[in-house]
């Protein structure tokens, strides 16, 4: 029996990834000018990002408990294996949720097979471990194995990125006002990563131009042996920009471009880092 793959709308994957991989996706919401969209299904993220740059202030809640409940009884009742590999939840309520649902739903169904793993990633880092745990089902991986190399991808992918405007993340309630202030003032563009989940700054760099080059300088310095594996980059409606990212990864480290995984971020991750973000994933041990 194949095992299913669930995943949240917050790992920036697209459509064409979740119908190749047979991915079940659930969306968080976005809430923009006194209406509720479906990330990843009812809203594109450009239209976000336009009402971003027009001074809008997009919202964004949790997958419902109702949707978890839904899915995760329709597999319990099928007896049916189900892995939900979580956006994280130092930044979302979502997985918390889950489990909260996950026990409901056990209450009921004792032996159900639901698993779900926090991966305590984020946009196409998170994406990237669902699909690797998507391409082993599909491969006819059992449960233990790919509860396993969920868990070791997650714990080693790692999250470089750069906003256009820290406001953004001020007004999600994810940096100080203090640090948006100051970054704006100055015109610094600052370089954040992710630490166990949560958004860290790391440092700030004076124009545009040198952010990229530091960022290969840190995949350099904290990833290994980028030729076998997929290497993420997302970008706040920003392609030209991610594009020039992945030619200097390609030149640098000798990637090849079809190994270079390039997605808008989300609405509901875009809605908190805004237009011209670009975040950069890869692992640091991409094997064992």
């Amino acid at each position: 029996m194949t095992i299913q793959i669930l995943a949240d709308s917050a790992s920036d994957l697209s459509l064409k990834h979740y119908n190749e991989f047979n991915i079940e996706m659930v969306s968080l919401t976005v809430h923009l000018e006194e209406k509720e969209y479906e990330d990843g299904k009812t809203i594109e993220p450009k239209s976000v990002y336009n009402a971003m740059r027009d001074g809008k202030s997009p919202k964004t809640s949790q997958v419902s408990p109702q949707t978890f409940k839904s899915v995760f009884t329709t597999y319990a009742k099928a007896n049916k294996p189900l892995v939900y590999i979580a956006f994280s939840s130092a930044l979302s309520g979502t997985y918390q949720t889950a489990k909260m649902m996950e026990q409901e739903v056990k209450e009921e169904y004792p032996d159900a097979p639901i698993h779900i793993i926090d991966t305590k990633c984020a946009s196409i880092g998170y994406g990237l471990v669902v699909l690797h745990a998507a391409k082993l089902a599909q491969n006819g991986a059992s449960l233990e194995e790919i509860m396993e190399a969920a868990t070791y991808q997650a714990e080693h992918m790692e999250h470089i990125f750069t906003v256009d405007d820290l406001e953004y993340l001020y007004r999600g309630g994810r940096v100080s006002k203090t640090a948006a202030f100051v970054g704006t003032l100055l015109k610094i563009k600052p370089l954040l990563h992710v630490e166990d989940g949560k958004l860290i700054p790391l440092e700030k760099i004076r124009g545009s131009k040198k952010v990229l080059g530091r960022m290969l300088e840190l995949m350099e310095k904290r990833g290994t042996d980028f030729q076998n594996q997929t290497i993420g980059i997302s970008h706040g409606d920003a392609l030209e920009t991610a594009e020039k990212l992945a030619s200097m990864i390609s030149e640098k480290f000798g990637v090849e471009k079809d190994n270079i995984l390039i997605e808008m971020v989300g609405s509901a991750i875009g809605s908190h880092s805004g237009p011209g973000t670009i975040a950069l994933f890869f692992s640091n041990k991409p094997t064992k």
